[in-house]
Formats: structure tokens, sequence, C-alpha cells
């Protein structure tokens, strides 16, 4: 004989169908939320300028944690060495076997250093290394940051009447904007010899017309201006990835999130940041 339900089971199990309904509706919502560039857009903006603002101030006023500072120079620099060693040797064989095979066409094989002058010393080589640094150091500023915030550290700080901008974020932008122009040169320098290397292999050009043709092409004036161009990326890309890991949201995806997303508004940033200081320099130069 079958047992009689109950009028409460019988609410209990018309509510089941119910929950599932509700649970897989927020998971499709969670789903089509905005891309991690769109989201939220104006706010990020405007907590990074905010924070380039107080960077600015503390700056002025001279103060760091050099103790913190010295820290992070020995971690971005080894940390990211290999990647843009590796990143501009191909990028400069690549850049200079396409320049190569086109001013051969046209007879101008003695330009093949002057347009790899031009093309990638001036412009390709730092925002490369940028673009790395940003991924390999970068992302771990955001995780680190975002972590703090999770796990309440931040807080912590603050009740020790610790600023965190002069504790966390100061001296990570100091070590970018330190370190980062002493890896570009070296990455330059990774990236002519690969470049020397392809020409002489593919098509017969001597490391004599190459050097010379880079050596007339590049004053003292363009190297100067990829080294501050490097430093001015190091700078903008420490503040974007600090900026996403102090505004993380406090669980576990939000902290994904911030890693993803710093990476990603680094690269817009320092392109954005190229862009204009082209353009700048080409206005000024006339």
């Amino acid at each position: 004989m079958t047992k009689p339900v109950s009028k409460s089971g019988l609410q209990r199990s018309q509510a089941l169908p119910h929950r599932s309904r509700s649970r897989h509706q927020s998971i499709a919502n969670q789903a089509v939320q905005p891309s991690l560039v769109t989201e939220n857009i104006g706010f990020h903006l405007t907590m990074m300028v905010l924070l380039t603002g107080q960077i600015i101030i503390r700056l002025v006023r001279g103060r760091c944690n050099r103790r913190n500072m010295m820290e992070h120079l020995a971690c971005a620099g080894p940390d990211a060495m290999m990647p843009v060693l590796l990143t501009n040797l191909f990028a400069g064989m690549i850049f200079a076997t396409q320049s190569a095979r086109e001013l051969i066409r046209y007879g101008a094989i003695g330009q093949i250093g002057g347009a790899f002058a031009f093309g990638y010393i001036r412009e390709l080589a730092p925002i490369l290394t940028a673009a790395v640094f940003a991924c390999q150091v970068g992302s771990a500023f955001a995780a680190e940051i975002a972590s703090m915030k999770l796990t309440e550290q931040i807080d912590a700080l603050k009740l020790l009447r610790t600023d965190p901008i002069d504790y966390l974020v100061m001296p990570r932008v100091l070590a970018c904007a330190l370190m980062l122009p002493f890896l570009t040169i070296i990455g330059l320098f990774v990236g002519v010899l690969g470049g020397l290397f392809i020409t002489g292999v593919l098509y017969d050009v001597t490391a004599q017309t190459f050097l010379q043709g880079v050596h007339s092409s590049l004053a003292i004036m363009d190297v100067l201006s990829v080294l501050a161009k490097a430093s001015l990326f190091g700078g903008a890309m420490a503040i974007t990835s600090c900026s996403r890991g102090l505004t993380a949201a406090c669980h576990g995806k939000g902290v994904g999130r911030s890693v993803t997303s710093a990476v990603v508004i680094s690269w817009i940033v320092l392109f954005v940041i190229d862009f204009l200081v082209t353009v700048t320099t080409i206005v000024l130069s006339r």
C-alpha cells in the first residue's frame, strides 16, 4: 500500500524544479556577461587616473619604500629576461627577412640596415618588450595585490597605519619604470644580432653593410627616446596592473578576472601611449 504524500512534501518537490531553474538561469546570465574590457571600463579608467595622480604626488614628495623597490627590481628583471630575449630574437629575424626581401627586389640592398633601424629599433622592439613584460610581470602584480585584498591583508596594512599605495604600488611602479629600459636595450641588441644573422644567411648581406645602414639611420636621440618610451611603458603597465588588483572583486573569480583584464588593458594602454608619443615626436620635429 502506497504511503500518502503530505502537503509539505508536495510543496518541497514542487520547489525543487523552481530552484533548479533559477540556478541554471543565473549560470546563463553569467555566461553572457560583457567582456573584460567593456565591463566597468569607465570605473577602471577613473581608478587608473586617480592612482596615477597619487603616484605623481608621492614622487614629488619622495615617498617610496626602497626596500620593496629593490626586491621587485630583483624579481622583475630575471623573470622576464628569457621571454624578452626570445621574442626580440625571432621578431628581429622576421622583420629583417621581410624588409630585405622587398628592398633587394628594388636594388636597395644598402638600405636594409636603415629600414631595420627605422621600423624595428624605433617602434617594434620597445612595444614588444613592454608587451612581454606586461604578460610576465604585470599579471603577477595584479594577482598578488588581488590575492592580498581577498585575504584582507590590505585591510591589515591600513590597521597598522601603512599606506597600501606607498607599500605596494609605488615600489612596483618605480621598479618597472627602471627595469624595462634595461630589458629593452638587451632586447634591441639580440634583435639586431638576429637580423644580422638571418640577412647574411638568406640574402648574403654582409655584416658591414647591415650595421652601417643601422648606424647611419640611428641617432643618439633615437636611442634616448626609446629608453624614455620604455620607462613610460613600464610605469603605465605597473599602474594598470596594480589598479586592477586593488579593484578586484573579493572572490576567486574576481582575482582571475583582474589578472586577465590587467594584461588586456595594459596592452591597450601601451599601444595608445606609443601612438601618442610617436605623433607628438613627429609634430615637435617639424
